[in-house]
């Protein structure tokens, strides 16, 4: 037998009194060597268990949120729209599983995104209205959750959370790439002057001679449709990262109007279908934005299931608040809100909620939840289905049992809370079927049962007093007074109290 040079050296460390006896000597450097021999078969046979574990082990999902701008619960097909064709997004609720309780975190667009990023609801995050307001260094994305997890983020559409050059824009709270408006009133421009790649402006071919120091107005030369450039951006950012773990955030601006352009704010490319109706032209271009943004939600998931990732792709759609009535569009004219009572701006149940639906084949059992959830709930569910450490303090609650079809083990919220700063501000508060409104803020509480009266028509705060009182108390718990968010007659109210 022959021993390799280590062994060779041990035996030259053994004591003295050892190697004066050869046999001994020797029988001791071959227990060693035995020894050696089974620690490197057990490292072997360990590291092969460990390689067979991660061959077992899943890998991470894929997240793809995407998200409407101003689209109304009862825009969809899916959700009841009997005139504005939407096949592709009915298609994927019928696959996958549509919420009916579902809430964007704000009744207009900062805030709620503002809510979907961080996980807090309007009573304690840090944008809260529709102010040019900057995230902080200091609050926690979902971006930054899944990256630490290893996930490459990418964001395309409309930030809306932090100015040029500040520390709220996208590639400083987690996201690896984005691309497209950081200003929300820059969004309403479909027709751009420019957008944004990373923090560098991208210059489109469009011309648009009064834009204001955001690049809000309207283009006298329109080449460049935003939403299309999107459309094409997300499907690359998939192809790139194909290989995963992705978490993709697509926020479209599709059906919001261009404000500045008045009543012709509906821009598209061309009414489609719609060209030919007896309609108003503000609906025409209304509904062919909705269909446009559904045909292109189509050709993601087709994407998604060419590159072979279907199975392993987690795809939300849903909407960051009720319908709007600007741009000359009319919401009661396709019953945007469906038989929900309110827009947006309103804490009424049109104004906040949306249509949601959820799609993983193999994973999700396609169907139609009740389950009551909102915006703050995203940060929570994606970090749990992709192993990630969820922050502390959260206002949301993982509904990832009810995606993986584990109802029994789904936690439900104490209540879901609201805010709002226009209008002389407002407040509302849902707890199971009970929903609490306080619009304005120093009116009396309103109080409905939902489950009843899902239009909010009764008004049962005389009847349920006990009800009442109960919600206006998780009203005040949920607001926590900040200096930059005061409600109008703030002053007023504290001194009648």
């Amino acid at each position: 037998m022959r021993l390799s040079p280590s062994f060779v050296n041990d035996f030259e460390t053994l004591p003295r009194r050892v190697r004066r006896r050869p046999f001994a000597g020797a029988a001791l450097v071959l227990i060693a060597a035995i020894a050696t021999l089974v620690l490197g078969v057990g490292t072997q046979v360990a590291a092969a268990v460990a390689d067979a574990d991660a061959a077992d082990k899943p890998a991470p999902p894929n997240f793809i949120f995407i998200l409407a701008d101003d689209l109304g619960y009862g825009d969809l097909g899916c959700y009841g729209q009997k005139r504005i064709r939407t096949p592709r997004l009915d298609r994927m609720a019928d696959e996958g599983l549509r919420f009916r309780n579902f809430y964007a975190g704000a009744t207009v667009c900062a805030p709620s995104r503002c809510v979907l990023m961080t996980g807090l609801h309007t009573g304690h995050c840090w944008i809260r209205g529709n102010a040019r307001l900057d995230l902080r260094p200091a609050d926690v994305t979902v971006a930054e959750v899944l990256g630490a997890a290893g996930y490459s983020s990418g964001l395309v559409g409309k930030w809306g959370l932090g100015a040029e050059g500040s520390a709220g824009v996208p590639t400083r709270q987690g996201f690896t790439s984005f691309f497209g408006y950081l200003d929300q009133r820059h969004a309403h421009n479909y027709y751009p002057e420019y957008l944004l790649r990373g923090e560098e402006r991208v210059m489109l071919k469009n011309v648009v001679p009064n834009a204001d120091d955001v690049g809000a107005g309207v283009a006298t030369k329109q080449i460049d449709y935003s939403h299309d450039l999107f459309a094409e951006e997300a499907l690359q950012f998939v192809e790139r990262h194909k290989d995963g773990p992705f978490f993709l955030y697509l926020a479209l601006t599709i059906p919001h109007a261009n404000n500045e352009a008045g009543g012709r704010g509906m821009e598209v490319p061309d009414l489609g279908e719609y060209a030919d109706l007896d309609w108003p032209a503000p609906q025409k271009g209304h509904a062919a934005m909705i269909s446009r943004m559904d045909r292109d939600v189509g050709r993601l998931l087709d994407k998604v299931k060419e590159l072979g990732i279907d199975e392993r792709t987690l795809v939300v759609f849903s909407s960051d608040n009720g319908p709007h009535a600007e741009g000359g569009n009319a919401p009661k004219f396709n019953r945007s809100s469906g038989e929900l009572r309110g827009t947006k701006r309103d804490l009424y149940e049109g104004g906040i909620r949306v249509p949601t639906i959820a799609r993983w084949p193999g994973t999700i059992k396609p169907g139609v939840s009740d389950h009551i959830g909102y915006f703050a709930d995203l940060l929570p569910t994606l970090a749990e289905l992709a192993g990630a450490k969820t922050p502390d303090g959260l206002d949301g609650v993982s509904f990832a049992p009810t995606l993986l079809g584990r109802d029994e083990d789904q936690a439900e919220h104490e209540f879901l809370y609201w805010e709002f700063y226009e209008r002389r501000g407002a407040q509302a508060v849902r707890q199971g079927k009970w929903k609490a409104v306080r619009s304005p803020v120093d009116a009396p509480v309103e109080l409905y049962d939902l489950d009843a009266d899902v239009a909010e028509k009764n008004d049962l705060a005389a009847e349920q007093r006990d009800v009442a009182a109960r919600l206006t108390a998780l009203i005040e718990k949920a607001h926590r007074p900040a200096e930059q968010w005061r409600f109008p007659g703030a002053r007023k109210r504290a001194a009648k109290e």
